[in-house]
This record gives structure tokens, C-alpha cells and sequence, in this order.
């Protein structure tokens, strides 16, 4: 039996460079057997672990059919994250995983799909996205929404723009501070809302980003039609053992690294938005 405490020894095959900060690392298990019998669902994680750094959680966001490859997105914000975006091609590191709840996409089969992320954290939905686009017969109308706080900030622009091409399909972009290129809406992730086109009685929205902003959303979705139970939140916590043991990441009654971190709103309905949890 694995002990969910020990990592699996990966290396790092290839390293996309997405923004200054941003690195995507595409990584392989050392051992053939486990890179067999791995599996994982849109929206798990692993625990990351870089040998004599630290352990982090990081959204899985390849394929869940590519048998080979696991992709990460890690952005350089603390002493971890910083030193992954360092590893070159041949590096090793640690994997634990995969953890977690992932996206309803079994319940989405045939529905319309709306995904609103916030700020930069949008790598738990991009998942979401590759997944319907190789799969686009399966799914309704696919819409997209996407607010950052500044123009600058929006990386994979040229993904966007290529999913805007597809059919049945809306991309809706906005910045709270516009650049001299910026030729999309200016205001927060909530006016993406008024220029949406949706279906409230076939769609299933699945949001990811700050609480304020997809509690927002989550209001208007409501006074739309939307019932409850066809929004689906990302929350993020401290996750540090991924076991539900350290406590670290206790929302209410739930660990966020087990119970979540994809959960039905009215599940948290009466913690969602409240200050301490």
C-alpha cells in the first residue's frame, strides 16, 4: 500500500515559459508503473514537492486521457513556487496526488457551460476548457468569462482569442485597469455577466477566483434563474498534508483538500462570503 505522505519521483520533460512569472511544467514519472495505473479527474491537484524547498498544492491542468505527460502551472510568488519556475528539462521533484474533488463534467454532458475566473488563479478552469474543446460534440454553448485587475495581466491571450473562433462559443474579456492595447471590456468580472448570453434553465457555471468576485457572480447567477445547485465554486486554502489531517484548510465541517476544492454551492451556501471561514 503507497503511503499518502511519500512522493513519487518525477522529472521534468518540458518547460513553457507563459509570462515572466508564469511557467508551465510538463512532467513524467520516473517509474513506468505508476505512470500506468495514475489517473485523475479536471480539477484535482497534486502536492508538489521540490527536494530540500518545501511542498505545495498545484492544480493538475493536462488531459486526463494523456497516460504520459501531467502539466503544472506555477506562478513565482513564494519560496516553493519561486524555485520550480526555475527546473530545466531532465530536473527531478516529488509528486503526491492526485487529491481532491474535481469539476462536475459528467452532470455538464449536454449542457450549456459558463466559466468565470477572476484575477490570475484561472488555472483550475483552463483545465475545464481544453477538456470541452477536445470533446466540443459532447457540450452546449461554451462560454468564457475572464476579468483580471490589470490588461497586463492576462496571459494566454492568443487562447483566447482562438477559442472565440470556435462554434456555440462566447469569450468575454475585461481588465479593472485597461493598457493602451487593451480592446476588451473595462470594469470588474461581474459586467462579463451583462453581455453574456445564457441559458438559465440548461447551463452548469463553474467559477474560480477571488471569494468577493465570484460571490458576486454567484448573486447574479441567481437572480437570473440559475438554480443553486448548477454552480459549482473553486476555493482555495491552506492546503499543506492534502490528507485532511493538519487542519490547515478546515472551511466549516469541510477540508478543502478532500471535500473540495471544487464544491456545489449550497454546500457552503451558509459559509460562502463570510469573514474566518
Amino acid at each position: 500500500m503507497n503511503n499518502p505522505y511519500l512522493p513519487w519521483e518525477a522529472e521534468v520533460v518540458e518547460r513553457v515559459q507563459e509570462s515572466a512569472s508564469i511557467v508551465t511544467l510538463r512532467i513524467r514519472f520516473t517509474d513506468p508503473a505508476i505512470r500506468r495505473r495514475y489517473r485523475f479527474d479536471v480539477g484535482q491537484f497534486n502536492m508538489v514537492y521540490l527536494y530540500g524547498v518545501g511542498e505545495i498544492p498545484v492544480s493538475i491542468v493536462s488531459d486526463p486521457q494523456d497516460e504520459q505527460l501531467l502539466d503544472h502551472i506555477v506562478r513565482a510568488i513564494g519560496r516553493v513556487t519561486r524555485a520550480l519556475v526555475t527546473l530545466k528539462q531532465g530536473d527531478r521533484l516529488g509528486i503526491r496526488g492526485p487529491y481532491g474533488r474535481g469539476w462536475p463534467l459528467h452532470e455538464a454532458v449536454g449542457k450549456d457551460v459558463v466559466l468565470i475566473t477572476g484575477g490570475l488563479g484561472c488555472a483550475p478552469v483552463m483545465s475545464v476548457i481544453n477538456f470541452i474543446v477536445k470533446r466540443r460534440e459532447h457540450f452546449g454553448k461554451l462560454t468564457i468569462l475572464q476579468g483580471v485587475k490589470h490588461a497586463n495581466d492576462l496571459i494566454w491571450r492568443t487562447q483566447y482569442e482562438r477559442w472565440a473562433m470556435l462554434p456555440n462559443t462566447q469569450v468575454l474579456l475585461a481588465a479593472d485597469v485597461a493598457g493602451p492595447q487593451w480592446q476588451y471590456l473595462v470594469g470588474k468580472a461581474t459586467i462579463l455577466l451583462d453581455r453574456a448570453v445564457l441559458d438559465a434553465t440548461n447551463s452548469i457555471a463553474m467559477m474560480c477566483g477571488p471569494e468577493i468576485m465570484m460571490q458576486a457572480c454567484v448573486t447574479e447567477l441567481l437572480q437570473r434563474g440559475f438554480n443553486p445547485e448548477s454552480l459549482w465554486l473553486s476555493m482555495e486554502r491552506n492546503m499543506q498534508c492534502a490528507v485532511k489531517h493538519c487542519g490547515h484548510c478546515q472551511y466549516g465541517p469541510h477540508f478543502v483538500c478532500q471535500n473540495g476544492p471544487v464544491f456545489q454551492y449550497p454546500e457552503i451556501d451558509e459559509l460562502f462570503g463570510h469573514k474566518g471561514f
